[in-house]
């Protein structure tokens, strides 16, 4: 069998219940379901190690055939236990194949322990799946599939180049998948997952817990990872506490589907514990880290992100029009709206709907003008700045606030009176003169998005825009 990666748990379940094999080429007229199924769970086993069973029966009443008390034991040391594997239905097409009591250990430098209670296979193509094969023949599917009370451990350790160690272990209560196959999953969902993890990775060690995500149309598993499709996912009560990284989500939901004209995600209660961060970091950074910190939370240490944002895609005969709102708020520091509408000329011979629905980039769009508000508003960030900024230059707050305007002045003259509107609006959001700034943009039309984009030091020169405080 394969050596489990500690990287791909899921992946290890999956090891863990190959227990499959091609169905054998004579036919199912010759042997019975006992003997079938006997026989191909041993053929992927002859060549790999030693495979013992219990027995297997037939039941009387309900067309169902289980074998018992399976232990496979490996060249490199690997077990696998498997209580039962039954099979229900008709065997050529199962109505469902159910598998208890999955224990799997894999020793060596990446030790690996798998316990799983149950695996049930909801209407697979048959009744023993190639589940162990990185890629499935294109005839596999299977129409659901649920895990019951799985965990798994690892234990990497440091190899003699000087490696690091990590070790780790995970619980989940259910996962269940819809429309599985080689290449895509209808529906994911998982649900009861708690972790923690001891390394020298990018987080170092701590626990995380999530209490529920959902993943709906991901396609394109077959291929490179950026070329993969999703449509919806959702995430609830997510809370992370490791060495360098303190957080918690209330939700996520996003919409990547934008065949039915919108899309877009909506992040609720997004949490940051900056100051246990902060006491975790190496000591040469932590005065740095704190004047920061104070700056967006006024001294309490925690930041909180909400943000909503919708795109949508009207598409006409002459024109198509891109339209968008955005709006993100982090608490007692600032907000932050934006809303577009740009209508577009599209390349010639495409399909309006199926472009904008994969639009990947702005390449051959035609911006035909259109605007784009935004609104800065101060939630006590901007109040704060002034106190922070002057301590930090040995200035007093007039001395500072002065020198800000004579510098919104300068960038004036070099780049037009909007910039300098834009720069002297900052500096009365921290004299406490304003507290909103709107920014507002009519773009020019005629013109190349992607060209626009890759060079936005010339937009003041091609853009009208509008300043104001308010």
């Amino acid at each position: 069998m394969r050596s489990m990666s500690r990287q791909a748990l899921l992946a290890a379940l999956i090891l863990s219940i190959s227990l499959p094999a091609l169905a054998d080429e004579r036919g199912p007229t010759e042997r019975g379901p006992t003997e079938r199924l006997e026989a191909d769970l041993r053929a992927l086993f002859a060549d790999e190690g030693t495979l013992e069973i219990g027995e297997v029966e037939e039941a009387l009443i309900r067309d169902r055939v289980t074998a018992h008390d399976l232990h496979f034991a490996g060249p490199d040391g690997q077990q696998l236990w498997l209580d039962r594997y039954m099979v229900s239905g008709d065997y050529d097409r199962p109505d469902e194949v159910r598998i208890e009591g999955i224990r799997l250990e894999t020793p060596g430098r990446e030790q690996s322990r798998l316990v799983a209670e149950t695996l049930l296979l909801d209407t697979p193509s048959r009744a023993v799946l190639p589940l162990h094969e990185e890629t499935w023949p294109a005839d596999v599917t299977v129409d659901g599939l649920t895990v019951e009370a799985l965990s798994a451990e690892f234990d990497a350790q440091a190899s003699e180049q000087g490696a690091r160690t990590d070790r780790g272990r995970i619980t989940v209560e259910r996962l269940q998948a819809a429309g599985v196959s080689r290449d895509a999953l209808d529906v994911l969902e998982i649900s009861g997952v708690k972790g923690k993890a001891a390394g020298d990775d990018e987080f170092g060690s701590g626990t995380f817990a999530l209490a529920f995500a959902r993943v709906e149309g991901l396609r394109g598993l077959e291929g490179a990872a950026e070329e993969r499709e999703l449509d919806r996912l959702e995430v609830r009560d997510l809370s992370l506490d490791f060495d360098r990284l303190v957080a918690s989500l209330s939700s996520l939901e996003a919409d990547g589907d934008m065949t039915d004209g919108e899309g877009g995600f909506r992040l609720e209660a997004l949490e940051l514990d900056l100051a246990r961060m902060i006491a975790l970091a190496p000591e040469a950074e932590r005065t740095r880290l704190r004047m920061l910190s104070n700056v967006l939370t006024d001294g309490s240490g925690r930041l909180r992100l909400d943000a909503d944002s919708s795109g949508r895609w009207e598409s006409g005969d002459a024109a198509s029009r891109l339209l968008g709102e955005l709006t993100l708020t982090a608490e007692e520091a600032f907000g932050w709206a934006l809303d577009a509408d740009l209508p577009v000329r599209l390349p010639e011979g495409v399909v309006p709907a199926d472009y904008l629905a994969r639009m990947e980039s702005l390449e051959g769009v035609t911006l035909l003008g259109g605007r784009i508000d935004a609104t800065l508003t101060d939630l006590g960030l901007f109040g704060r700045l002034p106190t922070i900024m002057a301590a930090s230059q040995g200035l007093s707050e007039a001395a500072f606030l002065e020198q800000a305007r004579t510098q919104a002045q300068g960038f004036g003259m070099m780049l037009g009176p909007e910039i300098e509107a834009f720069f002297t609006g900052l500096v009365a959001m921290m004299a406490g003169e304003a507290s909103e700034l709107a920014i507002a943009l009519t773009l020019p039309a005629e013109s190349e998005l992607e060209a626009l984009s890759a060079d936005p030091l010339a937009l003041p020169e091609r853009l009208e825009m509008r300043v104001e405080s308010r």
